[in-house]
């Protein structure tokens, strides 16, 4: 073309920008207004927006965004939802507020863009305010991207009961045999520990993708029903369903929960031969963790070592070898280890990494400790301390109806029926030492502190203030569910398995690695977690 115009410069960054190639798509756009001398319109700055969105290009996305302001389309509809987008996406959720703010006119997808910025960068609980201030707007029918990203929230926050009400939303306006909602909605109950739930949406749709048997598999491994990640594999497959990188996640995870190493080997080796899918970082970290888990940590050392991760994959990789070298008492590992983490953690820059950071300190000290080599783990805390690293403090919430109730570790002060609560623990306390417990202790770390403050200090966990709340609040036919921020520790894992035998209650726990399941006196993790 000779005078190319806008709409034909338009056509030829978007096709760039669908055919996943959007660093083409800028240049383009650069060419376009700085050599072309083409004013781009609201479509164009949409696409190229987009295409910042794909990249996650934060720095680009904000120059074109002040273009957006200087040519004047900074009231229009669509080039703002992109901008929300865009921000969102790139781990901005103020900059996307920002311009959902200044918004005159909002649809759906503006609404939906918000909610789904908010959910895609841990802030949960803004995204559900901000889907309540859509419903009362009466600015249309929620569509079911709105949905799945509000389940997303209920999911990561635990929020079972909202969960089932925005189900009931799903059923209402039809899209409960959609793929996108019924994936959502599959991994919402699992991850609030009603994985039957999860089943019962999974079996409702009658052709499931490879997303939604997807979804399945990876929420039965958290539940460490292995076996039943296998059986849906299969079924995959003999329907004709070409599994893909996140199945074999979601396999080779549900092999490392219930320490299936020989078929989670087996799986690894034929992934590409079987499947055309090259393992990942992310997959040789699952079978680090698995090889971990059941002892063989000479072999996850050198498979580790091997692996070319980036940073936060580094840091996820090396924690997993860390976690597994202090349950097996492994000093010399977990130091290699943590050193390694530390060193992924200098080039990572997401919340999640801050914290493995942290673990690794804490975890490093506690191996010391456990020890007794109380000089390295008082240099690993001062060494903590004056980096200014802080671990999160320990909390798990309970939801009854439709109240959130949350516990922090040792704080009776906030605790819900506080004395009551500490009274009932120490009954239980005193039933499991009649049965044999003994607190070991595992988990406390950097001063060597008197049995007896020990004692206390563990009867405090925030796991076992939501429990005891539970065992008060609740009818005895309801199964108890409780969400914990860390990983559970080895004194309440006992501890739980014991009072789910004494009071006849089944209790679940929502840990960050996994679920345990308590009944009986025994846990569904077999201790492997």
């Amino acid at each position: 073309m000779f005078d190319p115009n806008v709409v034909s410069w338009t056509s030829l960054i978007a096709g760039f920008v669908n055919s996943n190639e959007p660093k083409t798509a800028l240049r383009l756009f650069e060419t376009m207004v700085l050599e072309g001398n083409v004013p781009p319109n609201a479509f164009t700055f949409s696409t190229v927006i987009n295409g910042c969105s794909y990249l996650v290009d934060l720095e680009t996305g904000r120059k074109i965004h002040a273009l957006v302001e200087t040519n004047g389309f900074q009231s229009d509809v669509v080039v703002c939802t992109s901008l929300v987008d865009m921000y969102g996406k790139s781990n901005e959720p103020v900059g996307a507020r920002l311009v959902f703010d200044s918004m005159g006119y909002r649809n759906v997808v503006s609404w939906s863009s918000m909610i789904t910025s908010y959910a895609q960068n841990a802030q949960c609980d803004d995204a559900l305010r901000v889907f309540g201030e859509f419903m009362r707007s009466m600015s249309g029918s929620p569509n079911q991207y709105m949905l799945a990203s509000v389940i997303n929230a209920c999911a990561s926050l635990g929020r079972l009961v909202s969960g089932k009400v925005t189900h009931g939303a799903v059923i209402i306006r039809g899209y409960d045999m959609n793929e996108v909602a019924a994936s959502a909605l599959v991994d919402m109950y699992a991850k609030c520990g009603c994985i039957d739930y999860s089943s019962q949406v999974f079996r409702h749709v009658r052709e499931p993708c490879v997303i939604l048997y997807s979804s399945m598999i990876v929420g039965a491994a958290k539940h460490g029903l292995g076996n039943l990640s296998l059986e849906l594999f299969d079924e995959m497959l003999e329907k004709g369903i070409k599994p893909n990188e996140v199945t074999f996640v979601g396999m080779l995870n549900a092999c490392s929960q219930c320490g299936l190493v020989d078929i989670g080997l087996e799986h690894l080796n034929t992934m590409y031969s079987k499947h055309g899918i090259v393992p990942s970082a992310k997959h040789y970290t699952c079978v680090v963790d698995m090889l971990g888990r059941v002892g063989r940590l000479d072999e996850a050392y050198e498979l580790a070592k091997t692996i070319t991760a980036k940073a936060e994959e580094g840091t996820m990789l090396w924690s997993s070898l860390l976690s597994a070298s202090r349950i097996h008492s492994r000093l010399d590992l977990v130091v290699e280890a943590g050193q390694r983490l530390i060193e992924s953690n200098k080039q990572a820059l997401s919340v999640d990494s801050d914290q493995q950071l942290a673990s690794a300190y804490v975890t490093m000290s506690n191996t010391y400790a456990s020890m007794g080599n109380w000089e390295s783990a008082h240099r690993v805390r001062y060494e903590m301390k004056r980096k200014g690293i802080h671990k999160e403090p320990g909390c798990s919430w309970v939801e009854i109806r439709d109240t959130c109730y949350v516990f922090f570790a040792g704080d009776i002060a906030s605790c819900a029926r506080g004395e009551e609560v500490v009274r009932l623990l120490r009954e239980l306390e005193m039933k499991m030492k009649e049965r044999g417990y003994v607190g070991s202790g595992n988990g406390l770390v950097f001063v060597d502190i008197e049995e007896e403050a020990k004692e206390i200090i563990v009867g405090l966990h925030s796991e076992k203030l939501a429990l005891g709340f539970m065992l008060l609040s609740v009818p005895e036919e309801v199964t108890i569910r409780v969400m914990k921020n860390l990983r559970m520790c080895g004194d309440c894992h006992e501890a739980f398995k014991l009072i789910s035998d004494i009071v006849k209650r089944e209790i679940v726990v929502r840990d960050v690695n996994r679920f345990h399941h308590f009944r009986d006196g025994s846990c569904t993790c077999r201790d492997l977690w």
